[in-house]
């Protein structure tokens, strides 16, 4: 595994371009396998978890090309035979069951991997496709879903807003015969890109961005054009890392209305905050208040920035509360962060910090994605040198951190 070094207490200051949303690039990737033709995607993060997808995509059939920001699908004919060494290290591959089950009628997926941040089950994406006339069994972890008849618009209710199961519902009821409802569906932005690129290759889908999605199903879509939104959760990761340093800078190539819940904390701890149309400058407060925050679908606090905003709480003065509603197992990396001398507390989904707390470095490991970033930012915040090992957690989902943050200031390098 790889690791962070870095030398804490050097206050970040500067300009970071924010890059292509990871958690729509991935279900677009996907999304293009319901159509046929070229696909050129604009603005696409390199992180490993777009090389993970591209690996399905290919093995499922499709041809790949990925040149800087710059990708190129190319679907043709295609087989529903997942590669299960691909699927079982990243959860999102668990996306590519609605289009082809809708597609080809069939479809076979390992049961998916990713981040070990808690239960995360499936039932719901699968009652979803029973409901619209699929067959589903599992042999041996391997799910087995046939609809040799096609698929069926249906009336769908969510008995909660997951985000996975509202892309792979959409997207198996846009091939599907009829008109098929999603009630209490996830509103995520990342759901509104999807619908808007299923729509631009032929889809009738509308809705995303509200509890209530409606898709008229068609015989078939082709192919189109595509510029992926911006990323969210790099977009407060960063921020954040502004915050804890006690610097100042400004993200770029944003949309802040994608993450005002986080805006609206910071502001609460005392951070300055100037938003514009494509643009945040942030500012640290002399002296941070505490915060309280309670995790939730959107438009809630992201549970994606729980980590790096508990963080930031071990600076502020006073004590910070924080629930987590999402993620039943999200706080796995607390543990370490005590390792540099934050004062936190447990109980069950609640957390307690007391601040401000003076950290210094020490070795970490990080056990997932977030925790990994976070652990960065209370790295930078540390006094002295720290060391986090597991980089490969954070190179799925950030492109060239450690890059970024060296030009904002920061003094740190990765080893292998």
């Amino acid at each position: 595994m790889g690791a962070f070094v870095v030398e804490g207490q050097h206050r970040l200051q500067g300009t970071v371009r924010i890059n292509g949303a990871k958690n729509s690039a991935l279900k677009l990737m996907v999304a293009a396998l319901l159509g046929q033709g070229v696909f050129n995607l604009e603005n696409v993060p390199r992180i490993t978890d777009v090389h993970t997808m591209a690996g399905v995509l290919e093995c499922l059939g499709a041809r790949v090309k990925f040149k800087d920001h710059a990708m190129e699908i190319e679907v043709a004919s295609l087989h529903g035979h997942t590669p299960e060494h691909l699927v079982k290290s990243m959860r999102a591959s668990v996306q590519v069951m609605g289009p082809l089950l809708a597609r080809l009628g069939w479809v076979e997926v390992a049961l998916p991997g990713g981040c070990a941040i808690g239960t995360r089950p499936l039932d719901i994406h699968l009652a979803g496709l029973q409901q619209m006339g699929a067959s589903i069994s599992v042999n041996e972890e391997v799910l087995v879903a046939r609809a040799p008849s096609g698929l069926h618009g249906a009336d769908i209710t969510f008995r909660y807003p997951s985000v996975g199961a509202t892309e792979n519902i959409m997207m198996a009821a846009a091939l599907a015969r009829g008109e098929t409802v999603i009630r209490n569906a996830a509103q995520e932005p990342e759901i509104v890109d999807i619908q808007d690129f299923l729509n631009a290759m032929g889809a009738q889908i509308e809705g995303a961005g509200t509890s209530v999605i409606r898709v008229k199903g068609v015989k078939d879509l082709g192919c189109t054009d595509y510029v992926v939104m911006p990323d969210r959760i790099e977009a407060g990761t960063y921020l954040l890392a502004f915050l804890v340093t006690g610097g100042q800078g400004t993200l770029t190539h944003v949309q802040p209305q994608h993450f005002s819940s986080l805006l609206n904390v910071v502001r609460s701890m005392g951070g300055e905050i100037e938003a514009s149309s494509d643009k945040v400058l942030v500012s640290s407060p002399k002296r941070f208040r505490p915060l309280r925050v309670v995790t939730g679908p959107y438009p809630g606090f992201p549970t994606d920035l729980q980590p790096q905003i508990v963080v930031a709480a071990t600076q502020a003065h006073g004590r910070s509360e924080l629930r987590e509603t999402v993620f039943d197992r999200r706080f796995g990396y607390l543990s370490e962060l005590s390792k540099l001398g934050a004062v936190v507390k447990q109980r069950h989904q609640d957390v307690v910090v007391y601040g401000p707390t003076k950290l210094r470095g020490a070795h970490l490991e990080a056990g997932d994605l977030r925790a990994g970033a976070a652990l960065v930012l209370a790295a930078l915040a540390a006094e002295g040198e720290s060391r986090v090992l597991g980089s490969h957690h954070v190179d799925r989902g950030y492109e060239a951190f450690e890059d970024k943050l060296r030009a904002l200031g920061a003094h740190i390098s990765k080893v292998e």
